[in-house]
């Protein structure tokens, strides 16, 4: 997978890929991340990538022509069909799915806004999606690059030590992730669960499951609405759910 990013600031980005499953990714050929600095296609002394919004406002606002010219560079050395994707408070939320989505084409391209936000025209012009990853507000688009990044990276075959990996992964099926231990067996008067060390694989998975469950009841209910299970894990979930309620009725809650 290509990926290209629009940045003022290459280094960010560039800093981040010598780490972690993104650093095997690109080792192993799966990934290759590059970069385009708007800042290289101006024609000014200062190479000036802002300006001033017209209206009035504080902040100023990226300059329509040194990014679009950037964004169409990039784009430019990226395979057919890889989307340009503006990273922005107004776009649609980034999720598990939009990553797994993104991870089965054959690049993309992320254009990481700076100051109050980049020209409307940028949007109409060279944007085919807006992202956003979470309702709260940055400095610029980098962050969430790196982010969509690392989410697409872990995805793609290969580059995880074990495979399993990304399917027990929060999310994949709706659910949060269930807790983990490992050695020592005891710590600080804190012990694994005794199922974990039954070796009954089939009642270690009943256990996970309902950890899962209670986690995402508990902390995401939002999500259970939307969640794609398996129908056996969805018929655990109703049982789960039925078993609940009546234990909250015989509390009188």
């Amino acid at each position: 997978m290509k990926i290209e990013v629009v940045t003022l600031f290459p280094p960010m980005i560039e800093g981040a890929l010598g780490f972690g499953i993104v650093a095997r990714a690109v080792a192993r050929g799966l990934l290759s991340v590059g970069t385009e600095d708007p800042r290289a296609h101006t024609a000014d002394v200062h190479r000036t990538v802002d300006d001033r919004p017209y209206g009035g406002g504080p902040g100023m606002v990226m300059k329509p022509e040194p990014l679009i010219a950037a964004i169409r560079a990039a784009h430019a050395r990226l395979p057919p069909g890889s989307p340009r994707l503006y990273l922005s408070a107004q776009g649609e939320r980034f999720t598990q799915a939009r990553a797994q989505e993104l991870a089965l084409l054959p690049g993309v391209l992320l254009v990481a806004g700076r100051y109050e936000g980049v020209d409307e025209r940028v949007v109409e012009v060279a944007i085919d999606r807006e992202l956003s990853v979470g309702d709260y507000v940055l400095s610029g688009g980098e962050l969430p690059a790196l982010v969509i990044i690392d989410a697409l990276a872990r995805l793609l075959p290969g580059a995880l030590g074990d495979e399993r990996s990304n399917v027990e992964d929060s999310f994949v099926q709706g659910l949060l992730d269930w807790p983990h231990y490992t050695r020592p067996e005891s710590f600080e008067g804190h012990s694994v669960p005794p199922v974990l060390l039954s070796g009954d694989h089939a009642q270690i998975r009943r256990w996970r499951l309902a950890q899962a469950f209670t986690r995402t009841v508990e902390r995401r209910p939002d999500m259970l609405s939307q969640a794609k299970l398996a129908p056996e894990t969805r018929r655990a979930l109703d049982e789960f759910l039925a078993a609940r309620a009546a234990g909250n009725e015989d509390r009188g809650e």
